[in-house]
């Protein structure tokens, strides 16, 4: 029987421009035995077609449907609640507004028309920015998180991601934000799972962070693999609450699962 496997790109994939060795012939032989493959990013500042196109580029040809990111999962979301006439505040990048809007989502430059703000990535985050998703939340709008990652790992390090924005919120408004869309949340978890058409059980999650990837797999009943050619190590899963079913040194591992 067919297995799903959920990869997450960033630290498990490639770092950077540069793939994980044995990424390209470890995904063949997957899809050679017959095993389903979606590919699952929290990364907001890229769009699925440029994830279409960096695997290709590395050896490893995709399809768009088989390319899941966190910007796809909150236009999905909100096409799922919003009600007539209400609208949607975004700070963020191009490529999740542009996700948005080939969604259909409404969108708005005014926060304070705002019935739902989107949180994401964004490099050219200031304090307005901080404070016009400050008022929209005190004012009652719901803020929904794109990703909760703090950093994002590149080849040679990490800069900083979502997670730091949600924290200044947080801070400032005295609470959560109401909800977090990408991993390692349920909702990433039914997507991929969807997208495979197969059950939490015979789907591995495959992911180089605990707190996101490893989280998600165990919260749903997923297999999760973590993966040391990112950001967590064996000695941070060993003192984790979010410790992985499996530990392999790289991608290349996981056809011997």
């Amino acid at each position: 029987m067919a297995k799903g496997y959920v990869f997450d790109l960033d630290g498990t994939v490639y770092l950077g421009d540069r793939a994980i060795e044995g990424a390209a012939d470890a995904i063949q032989a997957l899809r050679s035995r017959g095993d389903k493959v979606v590919f699952l990013s929290n990364k907001p500042i890229a769009t699925r077609q440029s994830y279409v196109e960096k695997l290709s580029k590395m050896g490893i040809p995709v399809t768009i449907e088989e390319v899941l990111n966190s910007s796809q999962i909150v236009a999905k979301y909100l096409n799922q609640r919003l009600q007539p006439g209400e609208l949607v505040f975004v700070i963020g990048e191009e490529p999740i507004v542009e996700e948005l809007e080939e969604n259909g989502i409404p969108l708005t430059q005014d926060s304070e028309q705002a019935h739902y703000v989107v949180l994401s990535w964004d490099r050219q985050f200031t304090y307005d920015k901080l404070n016009s998703v400050y008022q929209a939340a005190i004012r009652g709008s719901i803020i929904i998180a794109s990703n909760p990652d703090a950093t994002c790992p590149l080849d040679g390090g990490q800069i900083p991601d979502t997670g730091t924005f949600i924290a200044a919120l947080e801070v400032a408004t005295g609470k959560a934000i109401d909800l977090v869309v990408g991993k390692p949340s349920l909702i990433a978890a039914e997507a991929a799972a969807a997208h495979l058409g197969l059950p939490f059980e015979d789907c591995f999650m495959i992911g180089d962070r605990l707190e996101t990837d490893i989280k998600m797999a165990n919260d749903a009943g997923m297999k999760s693999v973590l993966v040391l050619t990112g950001v967590a190590t064996k000695e941070m899963a060993d003192s984790s609450p979010n410790r992985p079913l499996h530990i392999i040194s790289s991608i290349k591992e996981v056809i011997h699962l």
